[in-house]
């Protein structure tokens, strides 16, 4: 897996990621999570500020996108449970695989902890997939953070 900044270029193949993602989390029994984004404003955003990134196979296949940004982020800052560390550390945000391969989180994982060890990333209580994948991604459920419009995540760290 190859992973670098996201290209200009392909605004709009990113936003059709995120909104496959959206499909296969409802088509699992996640309805809630991002059902109400459309995603051209957070891709627009992440784009102009830098931290989006992009992973490809050895085939050139797109594999997935996915937020890169430092800590701290102001949503991990109060917790209902307890952080491994609070040492400096990097956040993974709207994660979305294309499905092309297995292992998406795991390779945007080692690759992210090449920059920083310490990472932390967050989903919602229904994303089960996403959960069983960070687990063997070697991170561990930290507790309960809450969204800047008050909704619940399971947060999610590595060290």
């Amino acid at each position: 897996m190859t992973v670098r900044k996201a290209d200009p270029a392909l605004r709009d193949a990113y936003v059709e990621v995120y909104r496959n993602a959206r499909r296969f989390m409802a088509a699992h029994g996640n309805l809630e999570q991002w059902a109400d984004k459309d995603f051209g404003a957070e891709v627009d955003l992440d784009l102009s500020s830098g931290v989006l990134y992009e992973a490809r196979n050895e085939a050139s296949e797109l594999l997935g996108v996915f937020a890169f940004l430092p800590g701290p982020d102001p949503t991990y800052a109060e917790i209902e449970g307890v952080w491994l560390e609070n040492t400096p550390y990097r956040v993974l945000h709207r994660v979305a695989s294309t499905f092309v391969e297995p292992g998406f989180i795991a390779g945007v994982t080692e690759w992210a902890a090449k920059t920083c060890p310490h990472l932390r990333i967050d989903t919602h209580r229904d994303n089960l997939p996403m959960q069983r994948a960070l687990c063997a991604a070697g991170f561990s459920a930290r507790g309960i953070i809450h969204l800047s419009n008050g909704d619940p995540r399971i947060a999610f760290e590595r060290v």
